[in-house]
């Protein structure tokens, strides 16, 4: 495509320079526009073979394993939940407290007291104890997680918002 612009640019820079030398100027607003016509009907054949075919194909598969992905990331997470408390805390407690921070705007290093107090109103006293990035069990290995069903209720309450 650059190459038929180029060409063709540098053919109507010649045929004005002809004209010129000529010295017929009444012809010279003549050339250059049907060489310029031929230059913008060259580019526009050259754009349109460059469209490559849309592959319904690949965005098929690319959208079947973006949602390969988030039912393995779903299931990870539902495991979490599920199993001990130190899983819980490690890997879905800053999750979730991110998610918080995000949706309700309450940062917790710039007001704590209107962090918590958020917390407390949307999630309630049982469930913002699994939220809390403060309330981190040092012997959480033995202790089970919330499972399942905490897990859709936070998640519910924080679609909410």
């Amino acid at each position: 495509m650059t190459r038929a612009v180029a060409a063709a640019m540098l053919m109507l820079v010649a045929v004005e320079i002809y004209a010129v030398v000529r010295l017929d100027r009444d012809d010279v607003l003549t050339v250059s526009a049907v060489m310029l016509a031929g230059a913008l009907i060259a580019a526009r054949f050259a754009l349109r073979g460059e469209v490559a075919p849309a592959s319904t194909a690949t965005d098929a598969d690319e959208r079947g394993a973006a949602l390969r992905r988030w039912v393995d990331r779903t299931e990870t997470m539902i495991g979490w939940s599920e199993a001990s408390r130190a899983d819980w805390d490690g890997r879905l407690r800053p999750l979730l407290a991110r998610q918080f921070e995000l949706a309700t705007g309450q940062r917790k290093a710039r007001d704590a007291r209107a962090f918590h107090a958020t917390g407390q109103m949307l999630f309630g006293p049982e469930l913002w104890q699994w939220v809390d990035p403060e309330n981190v069990s040092r012997t959480g290995a033995d202790e089970p997680g919330p499972g399942r069903e905490a897990l859709g209720e936070i998640l519910r309450r924080l679609e909410r918002v």
